[in-house]
């Protein structure tokens, strides 16, 4: 079937129903932000594959809703379709009720599949569609009878980690998640995010790319723990194992059934990581206590055995990074390198490095004009040639057993302007004010975020995206519940942390420029004023000099930048060959 032919038939079974507006979220039932196949519904109906957005679909229009990291990509990739890009004025916001509201009659039904939708998206729509007399139903799911040859759900082996790896065991987990749970005076806890299940169970999993995930709900009731998973999944030294955790096992199946019949008398879930379908499955018996996942905070924080291990996993990284751009600026003048040839050198050179399992996201090469894309993924048709000129931006990470890396890098390729210079210096003098922050504890994520844009600000240059995002250890490249960007997220940065900080400046058609770095949240001092915190710069790779207009730099940038290339040819030179060794101490000379 064609998208317009899918359309067509979504179209006649909402007809059928008799259904006048269709939603369909980006999201499976652990409201994931990276999902199985099975779950990408959007890309299956409409041929988006961003991984941020929303169809709102009527008898006349179908619309996809998405933020501006997608805009470009969204217009070549609906061409043709039937299906419209619809710009957010506000990331993550569900404008596409308002439009819904604002469309049909009084009377009239919106529905989407809650499987698919957190609870607190389907509130949002509920709250902007019940008061003007539409009906919201958040039960059907059009798509599986229209969907042939729809994938089933993965069956790849799952495996535990070793204390040695975590720093905590699955039973001292449960019993930090079980405290909050009593300070909340609740009995019972559902875990749907596969992340926090992986954090608390010290599982992982192969069930979506990049992200190491297996498939599974966590029902913690009294002093009772099941976890609902595929059996088939599990060794039986798992199942021994997280029965001496005291965890039972039971099919994945089983779990709806689980918390329909749950005797709890209060159960926390958290509204923006529970699907609306499990939600509304709770008996009016039991009171719904709406917060934070308890480990969501908890795994938020690294232990020192977790920032131990990914320190390590900076040095391998680091290592695979510097093979790469040496090769890179050796290769580029035979006209043979694309992006997709380049971004498949890259895993292969981290997957040189002890323990690597993965990429952690699919790598963005962006050369001239695409890396003005933020989330740009090159494709066969899209795929470009490099020259020796320009600007080549790649951003990429990596999963190794000890760590999860995130990081990006612009290189020149030749024959630079001025006005790229510029950019690129104003870039860099807002990921080193980031990086330099001094802030009393308690701040506030949107805090460093202002931190982070002041030089970019004072330019009259901006960017659309966050600056900053949790992550995981061994986990998930973005995870919660702290972000550096200017929504009022009232979550302090937590020592223990480790965080993204990644600005950006983007000239559509020309060229991108961004430069991150992961970073840890530490104490720095204490004094009559209160405790100070400060970052350690945990990535280990060179930021490119010969793009700097020095200038444009105050002396502490200088000295910041400097010092920051010294240490990473200190701790990456040991781990090279004599040749590569040569060229990375070129290119980390102080300027």
């Amino acid at each position: 079937m064609t998208h317009v032919e899918k359309l067509s038939a979504l179209r006649a079974a909402m007809k059928a129903k008799g259904i006048d507006g269709y939603i369909i979220p980006s999201s499976d039932p652990h409201i994931s932000e990276y999902l199985p196949d099975r779950y990408k519904c959007i890309a299956w109906t409409s041929g988006f594959t961003g991984s941020a957005g929303t169809l709102a679909i009527t008898q006349d229009f179908a619309g996809l809703w998405t933020d501006s990291r997608y805009f470009v990509q969204a217009v070549d990739q609906l061409a043709d379709t039937g299906f419209e890009l619809v710009k957010l004025k506000v990331q993550g916001a569900a404008e596409y009720a308002d439009w819904l509201a604002k469309k049909l009659p009084a009377g009239a039904t919106v529905a989407f599949d809650g499987n698919l939708a957190s609870v607190a998206l389907a509130q949002a729509v509920k709250d902007m569609l019940t008061p003007v007399g539409i009906v919201v139903d958040g039960h059907t799911d059009l798509l599986d009878a229209i969907w042939e040859g729809r994938p089933t759900l993965p069956t790849e082996k799952a495996y535990l980690l070793d204390l040695a790896a975590t720093g905590a065991s699955t039973k001292t987990k449960l019993d930090q998640v079980k405290e909050v749970l009593k300070a909340k005076r609740a009995d019972a806890h559902l875990i749907s995010s596969l992340d926090d299940l992986a954090w608390v169970l010290n599982i992982r999993g192969r069930d979506v790319k990049c992200n190491p995930v297996v498939l599974g709900f966590l029902l913690i009731e009294g002093t009772q723990q099941t976890l609902f998973i595929d059996p088939i999944k599990l060794d039986a030294s798992d199942v021994e194992s997280l029965k001496a955790a005291e965890v039972a096992i039971k099919p994945y199946s089983e779990a709806f059934t689980a918390i329909k019949s749950i005797k709890a008398k209060q159960i926390l879930l958290d509204p923006k990581r529970t699907c609306f379908a499990m939600f509304d499955a709770v008996p009016d018996s039991a009171t719904i206590v709406e917060a934070m996942n308890p480990s969501t905070l908890l795994k938020a924080v690294k232990n020192d055995v977790e920032l131990a291990h990914t320190r390590n996993a900076m040095v391998k990284d680091g290592v695979a990074m510097t093979k790469f751009f040496k090769w890179v600026e050796e290769q580029v003048a035979t006209g043979e390198l694309t992006e997709m040839s380049i971004a498949d050198k890259l895993q292969a050179l981290r997957a040189e490095g002890d323990a690597f399992v993965d990429i952690s996201f699919d790598t963005i090469a962006g050369y001239l004009e695409h890396g003005a894309l933020p989330h740009y993924k090159a494709t066969e048709d899209s795929d470009a040639k490099l020259k020796p000129t320009g600007l080549l931006l790649v951003d990429s990470g990596g999963q190794y057993l000890d760590g999860t890396t995130d990081i990006t890098r612009v290189i020149s390729l030749g024959n630079i302007t001025p006005n790229e210079k510029e950019d690129y210096t104003i870039v860099l003098k807002g990921t080193i004010e980031g990086s330099m922050a001094v802030f009393p504890r308690g701040t506030r994520g949107y805090q460093i975020d202002a931190i982070t844009r002041r030089p970019i600000w004072e330019t009259l240059r901006n960017y659309g995206h966050g600056t900053g995002h949790g992550v995981g250890f061994f986990l998930n490249v973005h995870e919660g519940p702290h972000t550096f960007n200017p929504s009022n997220v009232d979550i302090p940065v937590e020592v223990g942390m480790i965080s993204s900080i990644e600005p950006g400046l983007y000239r559509e058609g020309q060229y991108g420029i961004r430069i991150e770095n992961l970073v840890h949240s530490k104490v720095l001092t204490q004094n009559e004023f209160g405790e100070f915190m400060d970052f350690e710069t945990l990535t280990i790779c060179y930021i490119a000099t010969d793009l700097v207009e020095k200038t444009l730099l105050d002396q502490k940038h200088i000295d910041w930048l400097n010092k920051y290339n010294a240490w990473v040819f200190e701790k990456l030179a040991p781990h090279l060959d004599v040749e590569t060794q040569k060229w990375l101490q070129e290119k980390t000379k102080s300027i």
